[in-house]
């Protein structure tokens, strides 16, 4: 099926090659190719990225490890039909890890689509979104991976986000004064991530989110974008506080994590899950801090049978905060560094603390869209052992 996929996605490509001369190509960044309707009355932007990764980690007691990879290969597509008020955005993963975690749920197939979202601007500050998309969380998560500050994302967004999944959005925003903005979000989802095709098992997925912005908008969207490039000129703050109530959820981390199986995976254990993230970005003249909490609990951690014996399965309820900063030098080059500490309820999941420091190194030469990082980060782990790694990281984005 894998290379029945890739094998139309290079057929389609070929057509467009065929016909190059009759596609004006954008600047380098921008897509591979912007198609408009002969009446204008739609538009498609073609775009495609890759990241190749190399890591080594040292652990207190073992050998060293290492591994290269290639992390993400996308296709993008985004445009709009019939009106530019009616807008849309698919992409398409093709790297082993874009499509990993075939399942049952999944119909034992790869899971290729990332994005599958149309958005319609329906009234004056207002926005629908429908179809598969990143839910409104941490700020960190919702920045997309190709404009991360660092080699990757914190520990606090993979032991708490609540990433995409499958449900609509309602977006509003209106200024309070001239400069001052405010931003809400509500969510309705699925509430087990995506690409799940046995419909739901659980309740429903609420999410609720609200940014206050009293600087005015960051330039080209950089309050969602890693690291000061455009180099504000005044200085610009987001604030955002979300709250995320997965009802009857029945994996361990609301809608990530494995499914709570109970009675030999005759059923699921369902329970109330809540997390709550508040964070900040920060941005003026190059210097970049970002801040986030994260906080989890859950009606009843334990999963049980039905006879209410305990199955093993737990909630992982904690909390965790991430501090990251970093300045722009000469010739774009950054230097950043970032704190993460993240505290799961040891009596409940029997997890240690964790707290990892991260130096990074970054040299953007296209911005985002072609760039060279590296970083090393020292985890610590009380009671357990520590860790070492080291990652190099190079990114292109057509």
């Amino acid at each position: 099926m894998k290379l029945k996929f890739i094998g139309l996605a290079i057929v389609f490509f070929a057509i467009l090659s065929s016909h190059s001369q009759e596609i004006k190509s954008p600047k380098f960044g921008k897509g591979l190719f912007n198609l408009v309707g002969q009446d204008s009355s739609w538009t498609m932007k073609i775009g495609a990225r890759m990241q190749f990764l190399a890591t080594s980690n040292w652990e207190d007691g073992e050998s060293n490890a290492s591994n290269f990879l290639i992390r993400r290969a996308r296709l993008k597509f985004d445009g709009y039909a019939l009106s530019p008020k009616l807008k849309y955005k698919l992409e398409l993963g093709l790297s082993n890890r874009d499509i990993s975690g075939a399942s049952p749920f999944t119909s034992n197939a790869p899971r290729y689509i990332l994005h599958a979202v149309v958005k319609w601007n329906f009234a004056p500050g207002f926005e629908l979104w429908f179809g598969q998309t990143k839910l409104p969380g941490n700020r960190e998560r919702i920045i997309s991976s190709g404009n991360l500050q660092q080699v990757g994302r914190s520990l606090l967004n993979s032991r708490f986000t609540i990433d995409r999944d499958l449900g609509f959005q309602l977006i509003h925003s209106f200024n309070l004064s001239d400069k001052f903005v405010v931003k809400e979000i509500f969510s309705l989802a699925q509430g087990e991530g995506r690409n799940i095709t046995t419909g739901n098992l659980g309740g429903h997925q609420y999410t609720g989110r609200i940014e206050l912005l009293p600087f005015g908008n960051f330039t080209g969207k950089g309050d969602y974008s890693g690291a000061d490039l455009i180099k504000e000129q005044t200085p610009k703050l987001a604030l955002g506080l979300s709250y995320d109530h997965n009802n009857n959820a029945v994996k361990n981390r609301s809608n990530q994590g494995a499914y709570m199986a109970i009675d030999d995976g005759d059923g699921f254990f369902e329970t109330n899950i809540n997390t709550l993230f508040i964070d900040a970005m920060f941005k003026y003249k190059g210097f970049s801090f970002m801040a986030e909490y994260a906080n989890r609990d859950a009606k009843d951690p334990f999963a049980k049978n039905s006879d209410g014996t305990l199955t093993g399965d737990k909630v992982q309820v904690g909390k965790g905060i991430n501090l990251q900063t970093g300045v722009l030098c000469k010739n774009n080059w950054e230097v950043s560094g970032r704190y993460t500490h993240v505290e799961l309820n040891q009596s409940i999941t029997g997890k240690n603390p964790e707290s990892q420091y991260t130096f990074g190194v970054s040299k953007y030469i296209v911005g985002h869209k072609l760039k060279v990082q590296t970083d090393i980060s020292h985890l610590e782990v009380k009671g357990g052992n520590n860790e070492l790694m080291w990652r190099l990281q190079f990114d292109i984005h057509f």
